[in-house]
């Protein structure tokens, strides 16, 4: 009964579902490890920060590049505040005790000893950046030489958290902070990093350092966690489609060799032939039935025949009668 299984068609069934079930198990093997690494990488992170904030500071240099180990890392760097290319970063939030509030980030180039110049976020101002009695209010920034600390920070992408979609920025503002932003408004070579401060001026409000980029539980994190989930459920799928067709393929060849189907075939093709019906009625082509027409031609041949014997007897009654008077 089983045989339908060495057919040529079922072999390509059972190569497709040997070889789809492992890789659909793997696959979403692979997309939960995947999680898990942003969720070991997202504690990682924490708890740098935690130990950053109560860490003594390094120098700059000792830092660079910044990656997720040294992201969020005090930093230190000597030089003087540029009073002439102070910036205001638009569109940033702030979270306290009244909540997540709308304002904007002070942002003054450092120029070091070394001749590049940091972009230091001095702190950040609730309001709008382009409202005089909002932009007043920012504290003009320290002169001479100064040393500065803050947590260290990569440059802004596209992509960052806080950074506004397209459009370019008014006179005075930066939309993105970033070397690739600054290149084109500073004469001079710029840090591909930034550091935003620990100790403020008033009123101006500390910003807290952002995870690094892809340490944290993400929306690109959720998305693994939803694709291990898809992999194993077409892996569940394979499975249950390979057991219906096999179901469905083992019945049909239980009721063959019952002999279930041969004789419904076989009704149907008589039906639709239209030769002899089904209890003497006339097929599609108006011949004679199956049982009732053949057996009322053949009574009606055999009437005939004893009728023609009745006739053919009451004759020689009638002639032996007569030759019996004479």
């Amino acid at each position: 009964m089983y045989r339908f299984l060495l057919t040529p068609r079922w072999w390509g069934i059972n190569v497709f579902a040997v070889l789809a079930i492992p890789v659909c198990i793997f696959m979403g093997s692979w997309q939960l490890s995947r999680f898990e690494d942003r969720v070991d990488s997202h504690r990682q992170q924490e708890d740098r920060s935690a130990r950053a904030k109560t860490a003594a500071a390094r120098p700059l240099e000792r830092l660079l590049p910044v990656d997720q180990v040294t992201s969020g890392r005090q930093a230190s760097a000597r030089g003087h505040y540029d009073t002439g290319h102070q910036l205001l970063v638009p569109g940033r939030t702030l979270k306290d005790k009244h909540g997540e509030r709308q304002g904007f980030y002070v942002l003054t180039l450092l120029r070091t000893d070394g001749g590049k110049a940091l972009p230091v976020v001095r702190g950040w101002l609730p309001g709008d950046a382009g409202t005089k009695a909002d932009t007043a209010k920012v504290p003009a920034p320290p002169k001479g030489e100064v040393t500065v600390t803050g947590a260290l920070q990569a440059s802004e992408s596209q992509g960052s958290d806080g950074v506004p979609g397209a459009g370019g920025p008014a006179p005075g503002r930066l939309a993105m902070i970033s070397a690739a932003s600054l290149v084109n408004i500073v004469p001079y070579d710029v840090y591909d990093a930034w550091i935003t401060l620990t100790d403020t001026q008033a009123p101006l409000r500390a910003v807290p350092p952002a995870a690094a980029e892809g340490s944290g539980l993400d929306l690109k994190a959720f998305q693994n966690l939803g694709y291990t989930g898809e992999w194993f459920v077409f892996a569940g799928f394979v499975v249950f489609m390979w057991f219906r067709l096999f179901r469905r393929e083992s019945e049909a060849a239980r009721d063959a060799a019952l002999g279930i189907g041969v004789e419904v075939e076989a009704e149907r093709a008589l039906g639709a032939d239209g030769d002899v019906g089904p209890e003497g009625s006339a097929g599609a082509d108006g011949d004679v039935g199956a049982t009732g027409g053949v057996g009322a031609v053949s009574r009606e041949a055999s009437g005939r025949t004893e009728s023609g014997r009745d006739e053919g007897s009451g004759e020689g009654q009638d002639e032996a009668a007569r030759a019996g008077k004479a």
